[in-house]
């Protein structure tokens, strides 16, 4: 009989459907997430692919989460995993890769103003100079709440009527809407240009809602922790940074001897900045 958590099989099937597609190696043993100029990179890498190569074997939902792409990975990892928490966090969901184009932020809740700011930039170019990007926001993967209906709300005692609570969007009679719960940002590495955008899109998701901030996450494949550290440090933009595989990042750098890098992964994860992406789905549903 099989005992192994649920979490567990599908952290194992995650893996196996990167081994698949996105974390290979070229001629020379090069791990594809290390950068190829860094000894230290190069190693961490390594010494990661060597433990999730033997622990994915044998994965049984890699079918269920196939892909090529590490964005659609981390997709389906999630829209596997998040319905199983139905009893944690009850609601409507959907998960999704992207969302379309430049100002389909606006379709949820907390943003539709700004496809207003949209059409008035693309009417008066001295406004669009003035505003510049800032407004233009495009997450990876999103967790959407769709609105409830009165009689699932009012379904074991009656909370709500015609006369109260008419502005939450929460309530499919006030809005139809769609709420965005979590952006989640998929860098499979983290070089300087990708942690700034990274960012600066969480920067423009708390700077441009109006209502609820959505859960704001980055899921890095990056081996180096020097650079995991350029976007997991500080705080007021993203809630947290998950390494596609900490346990097994932590087990290099120990065996490896690099003591500043485990100290510094150390800090980051002391100090609530760095979850593994088997803490990603119940931290969605806090």
């Amino acid at each position: 009989m099989n005992d192994e958590a649920f979490l567990s099989e599908a952290r194992r099937s995650f893996h196996a459907a990167l081994l698949a597609s996105v974390l290979r190696t070229d001629k020379k043993g090069v791990p594809s997430n290390a950068d190829k100029h860094s000894k230290s990179s190069v190693g961490i890498a390594k010494g990661i692919l060597e433990r999730l190569g033997a622990d994915a074997v044998g994965a049984r939902l890699a079918g269920q989460m196939a892909g090529n792409k590490f964005e659609e990975i981390c997709k389906e990892y999630l829209e596997e995993i998040f319905p199983r928490l139905a009893h944690l966090r009850p609601g409507q969901w959907e998960v999704k890769k992207g969302i379309g184009g430049r100002s389909a932020i606006a379709q949820f809740d907390q943003y539709e103003h700004l496809a207003a700011l949209e059409a008035a930039a693309k009417a008066n170019p001295e406004l669009a100079a003035a505003l510049g990007s800032d407004y233009l926001i495009k997450p990876d993967v999103v967790v959407i709440r769709f609105p409830e209906k009165d009689r699932t709300i009012n379904a074991d005692a009656a909370l709500v009527d015609r006369t109260q609570a008419r502005l939450t969007p929460l309530r499919r009679v006030n809005s139809d809407r769609p709420i965005l719960h979590a952006s989640v940002s998929c860098k499979w590495t983290l070089r300087s240009d990708r942690a700034q955008n990274a960012r600066s899109e969480a920067l423009n998701l708390v700077r441009n809602r109006k209502g609820r901030l959505p859960h704001v996450a980055v899921v890095t494949g990056e081996p180096a922790p020097g650079r995991i550290a350029s976007i997991a440090l500080g705080t007021g933009d993203i809630d947290c940074v998950y390494h596609f595989a900490l346990p097994e990042i932590l087990e290099t750098v120990h065996e490896l001897g690099y003591e500043d890098a485990q100290e510094l992964l150390d800090t980051m994860i002391e100090g609530k900045r760095l979850r593994d992406i088997a803490d990603l789905p119940l931290d969605l549903a806090i």
